[in-house]
């Protein structure tokens, strides 16, 4: 996990270095401290609860147009 997060994970120094426009996607559930740290995950460009909030309308509708029948 270490290893993981030292190569890969999302802090605020990482943050800082990159575009200004950048937007903080995921879609759940987060491994804090892992994947993304808390003030990332929360800050203002992160759109994660968004997309939370939205995943299973989404993930319906996606199934929905590519012609899946429920069971």
């Amino acid at each position: 996990i270490r290893e993981y997060r030292l190569y890969w994970g999302v802090n605020r120094i990482r943050l800082e270095k990159s575009k200004k426009s950048i937007v903080i996607m995921h879609p759940g559930p987060i491994n804090r401290g892992v994947e993304l740290d808390a003030d990332v995950a929360d800050g203002e460009t992160s759109v994660i609860l968004d997309q939370v909030t939205n995943g299973v309308a989404i993930r319906m509708a996606v199934l929905y147009l590519t012609g899946a029948k429920p069971s």
